[in-house]
């Protein structure tokens, strides 16, 4: 199952647009945060989507698999940081609300996309 093009991939499309909203929001949390929360968050959510690209380029479903299982790992570190973040009232309740329904979705589409590989294999 492992393709070429990772851009035409729904779940690569969505985690995209989210890497793009957290580095968005965080352009908002303070300067003491830039090498701590900061970072990490936006080193995770951009992890998703190079994931799923490099498991495109790979040969084997196998291969394929295992980096699709690796960003879905990022993914709920992702999530794990926006509660942080929330907590930490560095993101308002609605801002929070909207990213997490975002995480929420892509984990929905990459356990599906996970699954159907693991079938085909």
């Amino acid at each position: 199952m492992s393709m070429n093009d990772f851009r035409t991939l729904g779940v690569w499309q969505k985690s995209h647009a989210l890497t793009l909203r957290i580095y968005e929001q965080t352009r908002n949390f303070p300067k003491e945060e830039l090498f701590g929360l900061t970072s990490q968050i936006r080193r995770a959510s951009s992890s998703i989507g190079a994931n799923i690209a490099e498991g495109c380029g790979r040969e084997t479903d196998g291969d394929f698999q295992r980096f699709l299982q690796i960003a879905f790992g990022s993914l709920n570190e992702v999530d794990y940081h926006l509660l942080l973040a929330f907590d930490l009232k560095l993101l308002n309740e609605p801002t929070y609300q909207s990213i997490l329904e975002m995480v929420v979705e892509i984990k929905r589409m990459l356990a599906a996309l996970i699954r159907k590989v693991q079938s085909d294999r």
